[in-house]
């Protein structure tokens, strides 16, 4: 069975819309965490607007960002979209989330990985099929923007780790149990 784990940035006011603030905050530790969830993954789960985002970027930065953009452009993505008619990128469309989430869980493999995509993981959460959150907050108030669990409760989850870098990103790692 795999695990379907939602990799997100937060502000420290709780918003993760359009994470551009994240910049100043990336170095090479975090670049390692980044690359570690990347790799034990075997596919990603994208909402559509973070699936348009992300397939209209990755493709063409294999020479920036090496072997971890190799890795984004071959691993499949399953998108959740009602809207979405047609997709490229190694993905194809599904509308039932639950059910087709549920599936996906049900096979042998790595983690489905789940970028941002909010308004899909809140879904997900309220499904309870979300097994691990890992929040990476950084240190700066953003003011508005969408935010965390802003359609969904959550009414316990556990800390299992906690690790920050030397610019003061904390990525924090919940579950249910």
């Amino acid at each position: 069975m795999r695990k379907v784990v939602h990799a997100i940035y937060a502000s420290l006011d709780g918003v993760v819309e359009n994470p551009a603030w994240t910049a100043p905050f990336w170095n090479d530790e975090l670049a390692v965490l980044q690359r570690q969830q990347l790799f034990a993954s075997d596919a990603l789960l994208l909402g559509r607007a973070t699936y348009e985002a992300f397939a209209a970027t990755w493709p063409s930065m294999e020479e920036v960002e090496g072997d971890f953009a190799v890795r984004m452009n071959a691993l499949p993505k399953h998108v959740a979209s009602r809207t979405l008619l047609q997709t490229t990128w190694n993905s194809r469309v599904f509308e039932d989330v639950e059910g087709e989430v549920r599936r996906l869980k049900a096979q042998d493999g790595g983690d489905l990985l789940i970028y941002g995509s909010c308004t899909f993981a809140d879904a997900l959460t309220r499904a309870g099929l979300i097994d691990e959150y890992r929040v990476m907050v950084f240190p700066v108030v953003v003011g508005g923007g969408a935010r965390l669990f802003a359609d969904a409760t959550v009414e316990k989850l556990h800390l299992r780790n906690v690790v920050t870098t030397t610019t003061g990103v904390a990525m924090l790692t919940y579950t249910w149990s």
